[in-house]
């Protein structure tokens, strides 16, 4: 049996509240059912039968509450199968027991310690330039990516079930997660000097600042140590700005 399209859109929709129903004792699992459903009353007519999968889906869930669309989207894939018969019951719970820690490891590294930092101090690095303006462009570049990515990985858990572990590692996300420390690194370096500049039109200070940008991004590719970077960016972000 396969849910229609309209009911997959509704799931997906309802995943993105999924910390609403936080609570100590299950965590997400509150918002886990309230996104499952739509599809569970489709997939399973009988009200014994349903109220037992509900129940079950009660137990204590927590992941990164990004990446728990991908998870949101394998369960749609294992239910779909279990409710015809094509896979033995459990197989959903076992898929998202053996997921959300990992999961959760793999979005706080990207989401919390480098996407939200990389975004941030991009902000602050253009804030001379663009005044209350930079604070668009950080809630546009976050909430863009963020929001491409929970669509992303909830249509790959659905279309892929188990499969998407495969996709993910060849991503290799955490590669993603470096590069956007050192954005972040560099962001913040060059808003430093940004603050010290004569004026958010000095031009000469905006081409000494994107040098050095491009330095430090050559030498965080030469795996330069991270805080060499900060403490000698920082210092040459000031001096750039007082010399010009």
């Amino acid at each position: 049996m396969r849910l229609r399209r309209a009911t997959v859109l509704r799931v997906f929709a309802r995943s993105l509240f999924i910390q609403a129903g936080f609570n100590p004792e299950s965590l997400q699992a509150l918002g886990l059912v309230y996104a499952l459903r739509p599809a569970l009353d489709e997939l399973y007519a009988e009200p014994q039968r349903r109220g037992d999968v509900v129940s079950q889906y009660l137990s204590t869930f927590n992941t990164h509450p990004y990446v728990s669309a991908a998870i949101v989207g394998g369960l749609l894939f294992h239910e779909e199968r279990m409710a015809s018969g094509e896979e033995a019951p459990g197989r959903a719970d076992t898929f998202k027991r053996s997921l959300m820690g990992p999961l959760a490891a793999l979005g706080d590294g990207f989401f919390w310690r480098a996407l939200l930092p990389a975004c941030g101090a991009l902000a602050c690095a253009l804030t001379p330039w663009l005044g209350g303006a930079a604070a668009i462009v950080f809630l546009v570049t976050y909430n863009a990516v963020h929001l491409l990515a929970r669509g992303w990985l909830f249509w790959l858990g659905y279309t892929r079930g188990d499969g998407l572990v495969e996709a993910l590692s060849v991503l290799d996300v955490p590669r993603w997660s470096a590069r956007l420390k050192v954005l972040a690194l560099v962001a913040a370096a060059v808003s430093v000097g940004g603050v010290v500049a004569r004026a958010p039109g000095d031009w000469p200070t905006s081409a000494g600042l994107a040098v050095l940008a491009l330095v430090a991004a050559l030498l965080a590719r030469a795996k330069v140590s991270r805080y060499v970077l900060l403490y000698g960016a920082a210092a040459a972000a000031l001096l750039v700005g007082a010399l010009t």
